[in-house]
Order: C-alpha cells, then sequence, then structure tokens
C-alpha cells in the first residue's frame, strides 16, 4: 500500500527513530528498534529537513538549494517508502 501524501504534509522522523552514522564508513544512517537503515548522501539531507515543521514542499526546497536538479517525485517517492516502512510519520498541513 503506498502512502499518500501532499506537498502540505509534515514529515518527521516516527517515535524511537534516530539518524545516526555508520562507525566503519561514516555514513548517515536510520537507526530504529527493528534494525538500521543506511542513507545516501541525499536521503540523509531529505531526512535533516523532515522534522515535522517543514512541509514536503519546504523539504524539496531546501535539498534544492544545495543539490542541483532535485526531483519532486524523487523526494515524494522517498517519503513514501520511509512512511510505508513506519519510519517516518506525516501529519496533514
Amino acid at each position: 500500500m503506498t502512502a499518500v501524501l501532499s506537498l502540505t504534509d509534515r514529515p518527521a522522523l516516527r517515535r524511537g527513530v534516530r539518524p545516526g552514522a555508520d562507525p566503519l564508513t561514516g555514513e548517515t544512517v536510520l537507526l530504529f528498534p527493528e534494525g538500521v537503515l543506511i542513507l545516501n548522501e541525499t536521503a540523509a539531507a531529505v531526512i535533516q529537513h523532515c522534522d515535522g515543521n517543514r512541509s514536503v514542499q519546504e523539504v524539496v526546497r531546501a535539498v534544492g538549494e544545495v543539490y542541483d536538479e532535485v526531483v519532486l517525485e524523487d523526494v515524494l517517492s522517498l517519503l513514501r517508502d520511509l512512511i510505508t516502512q513506519k519510519l517516518l510519520v506525516s501529519t496533514r498541513g
């Protein structure tokens, strides 16, 4: 089931999920009770802006200021996947 997400929704890490760094590689990871998810650089940048205060649109804009050619649908796909995996929650904006 695909999560429904709009540009005004405000994503945030689910309770018990936190960002961290892999001690061997230094890569950004999401730590959660059931495991660890290794994030690539752009996914880590997206997660950094998911604080529950910023809308999806604001997250895309912030990441686009750092990375060229940020594609809205790519960010939405990442956020939907993380919501489906129960690593993110989103409140309606």
